[in-house]
């Protein structure tokens, strides 16, 4: 995948599929540090102690729609070509934590990608799911809350397609605001 907000989709996805109703997205990256850390924390079935050590090879998974799971084999093999590694922890019945670290000036870490559109679309895709982005840099951080999005659609008596614009222009505009001193 040519951007993180990419494998960030797809391991959200693998939590709507846990049944989570609550998903939250940490990003922390500190340039002045050098790392850069995605963690991503669901409620969802979890995983048994087995399942999490084999979750990362390509030929397990728990799909039934076929048999390779590609996700977190790559998202593995990203982190660790980025002097960074991938660890999961999860309990059955008690949900999982996915984190993910690098580097933050590797040259094989890809950029972020526009996690505005990665979030939107997952409010929009599944909203019954809370879901909880946070994003912090050496330069502050700021939180989007599902919650936000949700009231909004019901002081406007709106479609959630309706709010897809300014949810998406004000988590850009919160991103460039601790972008500029990072």
């Amino acid at each position: 995948m040519r951007e993180l907000s990419l494998h960030i989709l797809d391991v959200v996805t693998n939590s709507i599929e846990a049944a989570a109703t609550r998903i939250i997205v940490f990003i922390e990256e500190s340039i002045k540090h050098n790392y850069f850390r995605i963690r991503i924390r669901d409620d969802g079935r979890g995983m048994s102690e087995e399942m999490v050590k084999t979750v990362t090879d390509p030929f397990v998974t728990t799909r039934r729609t076929r048999k390779v799971g590609m996700g977190l084999p790559l998202l593995k093999q990203l982190a660790e070509a980025c002097n960074g590694n991938l660890t999961i922890t999860s309990a059955i019945g008690k949900g999982s934590e996915i984190c993910v670290t690098m580097q933050h000036d590797h040259w094989n870490r890809p950029p972020l990608g526009d996690m505005a559109e990665t979030v939107v679309n997952l409010i929009v895709g599944a909203p019954d799911i809370h879901f909880l982005y946070r994003h912090s840099t050496d330069a502050g951080h700021f939180t989007f809350d599902s919650i936000w999005f949700q009231a909004r659609m019901a002081e406007r008596n709106c479609t959630p397609y309706q709010l897809i614009g300014p949810a998406k222009e004000m988590i850009k505009q919160q991103l460039l605001q601790i972008e500029a001193g990072s």
